[in-house]
């Protein structure tokens, strides 16, 4: 993906604020063996760019001043409550050196599963991205995710996850954490606990419950003596 940035003569907070009336964003360039290079943008441009998923996790193409280089996105300062990006940062990008990125997880097939087509499960997306490293020839745009072998009671963790070549995950905390969980739906779960709860009730003679304790028969009542002649 390819975008235009201008050279920025001035610096500093009332500039950056002229900047940004006139329409433009101002920016930074940084890292590789050159020095930090301040940048302009034009913000319309940019506002429609930063809204497309490549844009945040490709390598891109900037121009300027008619050459052509190769940088990453690194981080959108936006404002609090306007439609407005204040200051947007780039990192130069080494082909000779691997990188680490966020790549996100594209996800197909899981209406074909049997866990959601048959059994009527809810597919939980537990993590959209995944932290990879790689050369930057090998850096993914996406990485795809097929589901339609999920199943009822079954999770799809990390591990299960066909990489591209090249490219290796970065796993921070859990070793192999789930991607995607299985869940039963609300109702079947409320069916499945009745039919426990039945099949764990006691039973009588002949499969039937227990009838309840008749009470005990009153005593007859006693007779009055005879009255005397």
């Amino acid at each position: 993906m390819k975008f235009v940035a201008f050279e920025r003569a001035k610096q500093g907070t009332g500039a950056s604020r002229r900047l940004r009336i006139s329409g433009r964003t101002p920016g930074i360039v940084y890292g590789g063996t050159g020095e930090p290079l301040l940048v302009e943008l034009d913000h319309n441009a940019l506002w429609h760019a930063i809204k497309k998923e490549a844009f945040h996790a490709s390598v891109l193409n900037m121009e300027l001043a008619g050459k052509e280089s190769k940088v990453l996105l690194r981080d959108v300062q936006m404002h609090p409550y306007k439609q407005l990006i204040l200051h947007i940062d780039f990192q130069r990008v080494d082909a000779n050196t691997k990188m680490h990125m966020k790549v996100p997880l594209h996800f197909k097939g899981q209406e074909e599963s049997s866990a959601f087509k048959v059994d009527h499960c809810l597919i939980n997306h537990v993590l959209n991205e995944i932290n990879v490293t790689c050369l930057p020839a090998d850096l993914p745009e996406f990485i795809e995710v097929d589901l339609t072998g999920l199943k009822k009671g079954t999770s799809f963790h990390l591990s299960d996850v066909k990489l591209p070549t090249g490219v290796k995950t970065i796993v921070k905390g859990r070793e192999n954490p789930v991607l995607v969980s299985v869940v039963t739906s609300a109702a079947e779960a409320s069916a499945e606990a009745t039919a426990e709860a039945a099949a764990a009730a006691p039973a009588g003679k002949g499969g039937k419950a227990a009838p309840a304790a008749k009470t005990a028969a009153k005593a007859p009542a006693a007779k009055a003596p005879a009255a005397k002649k």
